[in-house]
């Protein structure tokens, strides 16, 4: 996870997330797997930042990236993975790449909508921002006892203020990082979807 005493995780993201935007915008290249995965490992620790109330989706999440993080090994892009497992007629199998994939985008969107919940909200507790995070990108997708697990856990999230103090950022720049996330990940967000949705696989599996 690194030392978050002396790093600036939110910055790294940040970067990171406007490099594959950028990829993305100039329609000269296929994003690879290995950006994206090295991105999203970055966001790794955001989910351990915010205590028990996300620790399935902390567990979840890094598996699947690290399952990307393997394939891009051997395999280019994004494209191309979507292609390999459409061809082995495999894509909706547990464990498959693409299956990993949507799982790790939506990892992407939770941390998107909390940061936006985040900018507009005022006050210390993070309790309304991750609740509709949650709500919104992961339980759709999770079962009764997760839901509910989570829920629990959102009364030991840390405050707004020890959230930045652990990601080594005051408001100011923590707020800089954030916006430049949001506007980037969308992007990236975006760009998986359509793999998925001009291939006809559907992102609500």
């Amino acid at each position: 996870m690194g030392d978050l005493e002396t790093e600036k995780p939110l910055r790294k993201i940040a970067e990171a997330f406007k490099e594959l935007e950028a990829t993305i915008n100039s329609q000269a290249q296929e994003v690879e797997v290995a950006s994206f995965s090295h991105a999203c490992s970055l966001v790794s620790p955001l989910f351990g930042c915010l205590g028990i109330a996300f620790k399935f989706a902390e567990m979840d999440y890094v598996a699947k990236v690290r399952d990307l993080v393997e394939a891009s090994k051997s395999i280019d892009t994004l494209q191309s993975l979507l292609e390999r497992d459409i061809k082995g007629n495999s894509v909706r199998k547990p464990g498959s790449h693409t299956r990993n994939l949507l799982r790790v985008r939506r990892g992407l969107d939770m941390v998107k909508i909390l940061f936006e919940q985040i900018l507009v909200t005022k006050g210390g507790s993070l309790k309304g921002p991750a609740s509709k995070a949650y709500e919104l990108a992961l339980a759709p997708h999770h079962g009764w006892t997760i839901r509910k697990a989570v829920a629990a856990g959102m009364y030991a999230l840390p405050i707004r203020e020890q959230l930045f103090n652990t990601l080594n950022e005051d408001e100011s720049s923590a707020r800089l990082q954030m916006q430049s996330y949001v506007a980037a990940s969308a992007t990236v967000i975006m760009y998986v979807d359509k793999l998925f949705l001009t291939r006809g696989l559907g992102i609500d599996w």
